[in-house]
């Protein structure tokens, strides 16, 4: 599919059995999370592929209207204000499509994970709420939850394993954003693991230790 030619991957160091969708932040492309594949220590036995797409080019009113790689337009500093439900929904479809993709190449849903950092991180609980077959988790880290009071309407299991990860120091996205949105997912039945690090809008080596663990639990 014409689509995946614009991503960055890393194809699995074996026999292709699961993997890992990784989105970027406001700003940045495919690239950005590249090299935390090595960080991760990862068994090369456990076939996994990273698949690091590239957003669309688009205007970002938040930064004069100047167009860099989004997932989504931001139109207010207040993250709860003015959220462009078009472009949120646009992304969600382009992201579906790569989960079918990797379906369509023999990866069942289950061995599949949704991960993203901020605007990324935003996109990939969005996208991985929705899916219509359950994911093998969902990683959340430095992002908040769009448009919580569609929640109820999502038809993802959930049982789903959610990692959400945030610096409490973060001046981008404040951690209060992160914690409400994680207190939302709970509160709507959904099984959420909470990290917080002495960090701001970045990740941290402990940080990447968690994922790693986290990881290597949903896709031994």
């Amino acid at each position: 599919m014409s689509f995946e030619q614009d991503a960055v991957i890393i194809e699995a160091k074996s026999e292709h059995k699961a993997s890992v969708i990784w989105l970027h932040g406001l700003g940045a492309d495919g690239h950005d999370f590249e090299s935390i594949v090595p960080e991760l220590n990862l068994n090369n036995e456990s076939g996994i592929k990273f698949i690091f797409p590239n957003a669309p080019i688009r205007p970002v009113t938040i930064n004069g209207g100047m167009s860099m790689r989004a997932w989504y337009d931001v139109k207010s500093p207040n993250l709860r204000e003015l959220e462009d439900i078009e472009s949120i929904t646009e992304s969600h479809k382009l992201i579906t499509q790569y989960i079918d993709a990797e379906i369509e190449n023999g990866i069942s849903a289950n061995k599949i994970i949704l991960a993203g950092f901020s605007q990324g991180g935003a996109i990939a609980l969005y996208t991985g709420l929705r899916y219509p077959q359950p994911l093998a988790g969902l990683l959340a880290l430095s992002t908040y939850l769009p448009v919580p009071d569609q929640l109820k309407v999502v038809t993802q299991s959930k049982d789903i394993p959610i990692m959400m990860a945030h610096g409490v120091a973060d001046p981008v996205i404040p951690v209060d954003q992160g914690r409400i949105s994680c207190q939302t997912l709970k509160d709507e039945g959904y099984k959420v693991e909470w990290h917080e690090y002495m960090m701001q809008h970045a990740v941290c080596l402990e940080e990447i230790n968690a994922i790693s663990s986290w990881i290597k639990k949903l896709l031994p």
